[in-house]
């Protein structure tokens, strides 16, 4: 890279940017690091505010990014520290609804270009869902460019009013296995067993116990099929506030489900599996799915949000809010091998769609370069 092409519109060199994120989910935290490093191998300063347990997990400043400890919050004490971090860049990117409004506020009255990234969808009702609809137009006029990770996302900041709305290339980035990550192969057997499937089929979920994720569809789901022989283990990965009502659920109605809990190994759990599960009201670029096509593994996904412009048809799709359909698509798949791999092979064909790492790292310094008018970065 040339000293001109890394030079700011200011004359400072290099670029230098923000990147605010929030609690930040799984798929958001992670696209954060990988931008965070494409950017800083390509001479890009990048300063990363977010909380300490972010940092904690996913070591921005292992990539070479600063790191500023900025907690979730709009009080003065954390906008000030943001507003401190944001002073004099060249550009600020924040991930996520409420990062976006902490960097609208925060760099209010600045002209510093803001652009924010939809990764995904806040949920609300009654009252609460007017004053969504309030925060998501506040955030969209306050960006230069709005980055929607689906296409329903960018048609979603465009009825709010966004300037500039655009579908976004993601990277699911590469996991950070440990260095002692045994071969998936010996690994699979040892991971059912721990799991209780070590003779009976293993349906994997993954995401927090929340109201849009579908799971009191999917235990009514499994009534259909807890009367095989044998009756297939659904395992839910992930924490959150119905894990009391659910496992009262689990345990009264005596459903071959299990809880997990917030799992570091989902990777290990996803390629052990015979189905990957997606029973949500709602999912954008869902990270579940595209592990779940990487790792080859059949996904019966509902037919929502972004999902089948991220799947086509490399998965089984059905209505959200279905048992019946969800519990006849597992037994049907369980009892179809030659359609199992059949899905296997197109998972393969459709993850090589999607973007790369350096490709999503690619737009959004184009993006930037519009912003700053910098030179463009090569």
């Amino acid at each position: 890279m040339s000293l001109a092409s890394s030079l700011s519109p200011h004359g400072r060199s290099p670029l230098r940017t923000v990147q605010v994120l929030g609690g930040g989910s799984a798929g958001s935290s992670a696209h954060v690091r990988s931008l965070a490093s494409g950017l800083v191998a390509r001479g890009v300063r990048v300063t990363v505010c977010a909380p300490v347990e972010a940092e904690h997990s996913y070591d921005f400043t292992g990539v070479g990014a600063h790191h500023v400890p900025v907690p979730r919050s709009t009080d003065p004490t954390s906008l000030a520290a943001l507003r401190l971090a944001c002073a004099d860049v060249d550009l600020v990117h924040a991930h996520g609804l409420h990062a976006g409004l902490r960097a609208a506020l925060a760099l209010s009255g600045l002209r510093t270009p803001l652009v924010v990234t939809w990764h995904t969808r806040a949920h609300a009702e009654g009252a609460r869902a007017h004053l969504l609809r309030l925060l998501e137009r506040r955030v969209v006029r306050a960006a230069s460019v709005v980055l929607g990770t689906s296409s329903d996302l960018v048609d979603r900041a465009r009825r709010r009013g966004a300037r500039d709305a655009r579908l976004a290339a993601v990277a699911l980035p590469a996991p950070r296995k440990p260095a002692e990550y045994d071969d998936p192969d010996r690994l699979r057997p040892k991971v059912r067993a721990e799991l209780g499937a070590a003779d009976r089929p293993l349906l994997m979920a993954v995401g927090a116990l929340d109201r849009h994720r579908g799971y009191d569809v999917l235990l009514d789901a499994s009534r259909g099929w807890r009367g095989l022989d044998p009756a297939p283990l659904v395992v839910i990965a992930g924490e959150g506030p119905l894990r009391t009502v659910l496992q009262r659920r689990i345990d009264d109605e005596g459903l071959p489900v299990r809880l997990a809990g917030r799992r570091e190994d989902v990777d290990e759990l996803l390629a052990a599996a015979d189905l990957a599960l997606l029973p949500g009201s709602w999912e954008s670029r869902s990270v579940l799915a595209q592990e779940a096509l990487h790792a080859r593994v059949p996904l019966v996904a509902t037919d929502v949000g972004g999902v089948r412009e991220l799947v086509g048809d490399a998965a089984e799709l059905v209505p959200y809010g279905d048992p019946q359909a969800l519990a006849t698509a597992v037994v049907r798949l369980l009892d179809d091998p030659a359609r199992r791999d059949l899905l296997r092979e197109k998972g393969t064909q459709q993850a090589a769609t999607w973007p790369t790492e350096d490709e999503t790292v690619a737009q959004v310094l184009s993006v930037y370069d519009e912003l700053t008018q910098a030179a463009p970065f090569v």
